[in-house]
Formats: structure tokens, C-alpha cells, sequence
């Protein structure tokens, strides 16, 4: 209410009232009065075919609830590929913004299949390392001197790079994902609940260590997730003379979920060797801000 000064007294200045309207179901603002349509258009976050819808995906309201957020690196379905499958709900579109920020890594990406499984859409992409084929004709475009291997990615610091770079993309297109990531603490517009300075009692540390047959075992581990852990969980396990085979790395919100294909020297893990690196990582990974030589 406007109020109007006089010399006598202050008298209040009542306005006509406004023509009531509809609130948008998009937006929680209520107008006084009528606004032209272009006014009203609702807000874009991002524009890219990342996104379900491909003219760009608005932030979700805050009655929806978001899905947790999944990304699988599995390196044993495929003999020369490595397969990487990623799902948010049915919130994704075509994903042509993650695989052009792959392919920035030096890799070749193609598209597998789309799965839909009760509202949950599974993309999956098959990786393949690319290695620089050197000519002397600079008239070669620069695209075509990236040639297959036809092998999977083995280098554990390339495999976290990818798995980083799904991640970043996912919470730029995606920004209500950052509540649901352990990433969205440090990238993320709204940091997920569970803090860093609290995963030891949030999310506890789980490792098994089980026979896989005569000359391997299967290492599982269960931690809250960070930046940089895949590559921390490797050397732990190569400082220990445990070689590892294979790997499937899993992130699903703030939690990982992976699996190790281990060996000492061509044979399956003994039991003490097992408790060692249990031990090792259960250490490790509880403290993270342990001197990493201090175990």
C-alpha cells in the first residue's frame, strides 16, 4: 500500500485492483496484474540435445524428485571396447554433448542402445582408444589423423578422465543432478546433503575380497564418492603388488560401487595377502585426508 504525504496527516493512497490471474504451473510468481505473453516465457537453463527436451531443459521443480543419477564403466562385457552405460531417470536426451566432450579426450565413442527400464533410460556408449596416425601432407584434416586401436581403455587415469567428464557434463546440463552427486559439492549449484567432512558415518566403507576362480579374485569396494578415487583406489591396490585385470566402476549418486579383477603373480589373492589390502584401502579410504605414505 503507497502512501501519500500532506501537510494535515498521511492518508493512504488506495490503487484499483488488479485483474487476478493464473499462477503458471512453471513458476511460483503471482502477478498483480496481466503481463504480455513474452514476459511470461519461462527461463532456459541450458540449450543442448544433452537434454530430453532438444530445444534445452529447464531446472526441475521443486515438487519432482530427482532420480539418482548412474554412471557405469564396465570393462569385461566387450573383448576390445569399453562400455559405458549412463542413466538419470528418463531425463536424458540424445547425449551428443557427451560424446563430443569423449571424443575431446582422444577417444573413439559410439553409440550402443537405449534401454527403457521403468522410467530409468540406460544409454551406452562403446570407447575405444584412438592413437595419432603421423603424416607429412598437411592437407589431411586434422580429424582424420586420430585412427581405432580397436582396444578398450586401459589406463586407469584415462578411465577416471571419463568418468569425470560424464559427470561435469551431466551436472552442466543437468544442474539439479548436483544434490545427488559427490561432485556437486565441488561443481555443482546446489551441493548434496551428505558433506564431505561426514561420509565416514553417512556412507560407510565396504570391502570384500572373494575367490574368482583359480587365478584371480574379485576385489568389491563400497565408499563415498570424490574426484581422483579410482586413481587412489589403484595405487593402493598396485603399492601392495596386486595386479589388477579388469575393472567395473560404478557411480551411482554419491556413492561408488566397484569391482576389481585381481592377482599376485598369476594366481588367486591368499588370504593374508587379502587382509592386507583390505586393510589397506578400509584405511585409506575411511581418512581421506590420510598421508598417502603413511600406510
Amino acid at each position: 500500500m503507497a502512501l501519500a504525504v500532506s501537510h494535515a496527516r498521511i492518508l493512504p493512497v488506495v490503487t484499483p485492483s488488479a485483474t487476478p490471474t493464473t499462477t503458471p504451473s512453471r513458476c511460483c510468481l503471482r502477478f498483480r496484474k496481466p503481463r504480455p505473453p513474452l514476459l511470461t516465457a519461462r527461463r532456459v537453463c541450458c540449450q543442448s540435445i544433452n537434454s530430453a527436451d532438444v530445444l534445452g531443459a529447464s531446472s526441475t521443480t521443486s515438487d519432482e524428485a530427482v532420480p539418482v543419477p548412474v554412471v557405469l564403466i564396465d570393462q569385461d562385457s566387450d573383448r576390445d571396447a569399453t562400455i559405458v552405460q549412463l542413466s538419470f531417470g528418463d531425463r536424458l536426451g540424445a547425449l551428443l554433448d557427451t560424446m563430443k566432450a569423449l571424443k575431446d579426450l582422444g577417444l573413439d565413442v559410439t553409440k550402443g542402445s537405449v534401454a527403457t527400464d521403468s522410467a530409468v533410460t540406460q544409454t551406452k556408449f562403446h570407447i575405444m582408444r584412438n592413437f595419432i596416425w603421423i603424416n607429412s601432407d598437411s592437407n589431411i584434416p586434422p580429424s582424420l589423423l586420430y585412427v581405432s586401436s580397436g582396444r578398450k581403455v586401459e589406463d586407469p587415469d584415462m578411465l577416471e578422465r571419463i568418468r569425470l567428464t560424464i559427470i561435469n557434463n551431466l551436472l552442466q546440463y543437468h544442474p539439479e543432478s548436483s544434490e545427488k552427486l559427490a561432485m556437486g559439492e565441488f561443481f555443482g549449484i546446489k551441493p548434496p546433503e551428505k558433506k564431505a567432512s561426514i561420509v565416514d558415518i553417512d556412507i560407510a566403507t565396504h570391502i570384500v575380497v572373494e575367490d574368482d576362480g583359480p587365478k584371480r579374485s574379485m576385489l568389491y569396494i563400497e565408499t563415498a564418492d570424490r574426484p581422483g578415487l579410482l586413481l587412489e583406489i589403484i595405487k593402493i591396490i598396485t603399492d601392495t603388488n596386486v595386479d589388477v585385470e579388469s575393472a567395473e566402476i560404478d557411480t551411482e549418486g554419491l556413492v561408488a560401487k566397484d569391482k576389481f579383477h585381481v592377482s599376485y603373480r598369476g594366481a588367486k589373492l591368499n588370504s593374508s595377502l587379502s587382509q592386507v589390502l583390505t586393510n589397506c584401502l578400509r584405511y585409506y579410504l575411511r581418512r581421506p585426508e590420510t598421508d598417502e605414505d603413511s600406510y
